[in-house]
């Protein structure tokens, strides 16, 4: 689904946005023969906006009651490749931080916004020159649904709010960058599929193999209610009426009669589905995971677990553009900068990602999609296909520093092809699962991974760490007493937002 903002010069025509979106659209077929359904590009950028926004931070973000402002997901796109991903900071919106993080290479870039920027980026981000902005259809940046504090005025906009949407409608409508919603309606499987293989994914499959006893499925689909009550509460607004008028008011007027509104609608709550179903994979740190070195022999300076986690996800969205028949594969690579002043992320910043497919240009069935169950071995995919982290790598948007941290975030163990090439390219960290380390397909082997030095490994494993002993450091870069706190916290909150999301199903 996709429009375009802009009302003049169709005035007095019926538009469909659905034809729009077929307009709109270069994305690859959504469908990979032989293989379950492909995510499109344009869900796979805007879910990555998303959960951009919800990326951990130290801080809150600008969201006060004097500005009113949301905080918001950004992911930079150049060329098919990405470029950046940004969320807001405590003084700066995710527009303002790309332009200054990317100056001048943001002209002719596509920018995915998890919400309608407010005219203050707009202004510089059209002035910039990018090619096209798309955001998801929610609350604005500059929200429309802030509460004044007198409490007479609940529910209705602030002036300020409407002055926004009102210069940033103007900018948009003068302005030579195609401004629009871009979401496409899933593959008729494609929820299901990302169900099923989110919840057999490693990660789960390291916890059943850990605890015979425990029903995964349950835990997984425990998870999957939760983060998608979260995921709902932040992204998706339930009263119809405020949608209509949000839409009304940030341009998006031929989407508020039927059938368009309710196609919308559906199409939100799908692509928030697949968005929890994928979160799920990765079970809260209350069940007592995380990533952790096996045999620690230096204080390691890893990122906190929820921004593991964060990244680990990411790279989970990612490997549902694969373009491998068996298994996708997503890998990214983050590096801790100098200074953390101006972005939401803090000191990391993005160096690049990729997943598992076949050489830029080639079409369908032009190379063997088939794995080591093929008898002839020519006839095998293994010496054609391009690895998430060889595609991370290749793609990369920075040079790695030696006197930085880098990191990388795969969802699988590295193969002994990658694994050379991970510690020469100067990555010092690698997160991952090491269920297939020690294996030897032939084709494919795992034997490098326990053994290279000089790269520190952190795997999703149980923490054997004593829990007990509050303040201690632990492998991962966290604090015993700290991190337990937060987790009740955060627990105590999904469950609350868990047993809203059921009294909203039973009513």
């Amino acid at each position: 689904m996709a429009t375009s903002d802009r009302s003049g010069g169709d005035a007095g025509k019926s538009r469909d946005p659905l034809c729009d979106a077929r307009e709109a659209s270069t994305q690859t077929d959504t469908k990979v023969q032989g293989h379950g359904p492909r995510l499109s590009k344009v869900n796979m950028l805007t879910l990555l906006s998303l959960w951009m926004e919800l990326f951990p931070r130290k801080k809150a973000p600008v969201e006060s009651e004097r500005q009113q402002t949301r905080s918001t997901g950004l992911v930079v796109v150049q060329d098919c490749n990405i470029k950046g991903l940004h969320c807001s900071s405590t003084e700066l919106h995710a527009g303002q931080i790309a332009v200054i993080k990317h100056g001048p290479k943001l002209r002719g870039c596509d920018l995915y916004f998890s919400r309608k920027p407010c005219s203050t980026c707009l202004k510089m981000i059209v002035n910039a020159g990018v090619s096209r902005i798309a955001y998801w259809p929610g609350d604005p940046e500059l929200s429309l649904l802030w509460v004044q504090g007198d409490g007479d005025s609940e529910g209705h906009s602030s002036r300020e709010a409407v002055l926004d949407a009102v210069a940033a409608e103007r900018l948009k409508s003068n302005s030579r960058p195609h401004i629009c919603v871009l979401l496409q309606p899933l593959a008729s499987n494609m929820g299901q599929f990302v169900e099923e293989t989110s919840s057999a994914c490693d990660f789960l499959e390291k916890v059943a193999k850990d605890n015979l006893g425990l029903n995964i499925g349950e835990l997984f689909r425990e998870q999957q209610r939760c983060s998608r009550a979260e995921l709902m509460e932040t992204f998706f607004l339930q009263n119809e009426h405020q949608h209509r008028s949000i839409l009304n008011a940030i341009g998006l007027d031929n989407f508020c009669t039927e059938p368009y509104f309710s196609s919308l609608r559906q199409n939100m709550r799908d692509l928030i589905a697949l968005l929890a179903s994928v979160v799920a994979s990765l079970p809260h740190p209350e069940q007592g995971y995380g990533f952790y070195e096996k045999n620690p022999l230096q204080a390691g300076r890893a990122v906190s677990p929820s921004i593991v986690r964060h990244c680990i996800i990411q790279a989970r969205l990612l490997s549902y553009r694969t373009e491998d028949a068996k298994v996708g594969v997503g890998a990214v690579i983050w590096a801790e900068g100098k200074s953390g002043h101006c972005d939401g992320t803090g000191q990391l910043y993005l160096i690049g990602c990729g997943y598992n497919a076949y050489p830029v240009g080639s079409q369908y069935a032009e190379f063997p999609q088939l794995g080591n169950k093929q008898e002839e071995r020519q006839c095998r995919k293994y010496r054609y296909i391009i690895h998430a982290e060889q595609n991370a790598l290749s793609f990369r948007n920075a040079e790695i520093k030696e006197e930085e941290n880098t990191m990388i975030f795969v969802t699988k163990c590295p193969c002994d092809e990658c694994m050379p090439l991970i510690k020469g390219a100067g990555i010092k960290q690698i997160y991952t699962t090491d269920l297939d380390s020690g294996r030897d397909k032939h084709d494919i082997s795992y034997l490098k991974f326990d053994h290279l030095q000089g790269v520190q490994k952190f795997i999703w494993q149980k923490n054997s760490q004593d829990e007990s002993a509050a303040g201690q450091p632990l492998a991962n870069g966290c604090t015993g007493k700290h991190d337990r706190e937060t987790d009740e916290h955060q627990l105590c909150k999904r469950q609350r937002l868990l047993n809203t999301c059921i009294q909203t199903e039973l009513g």
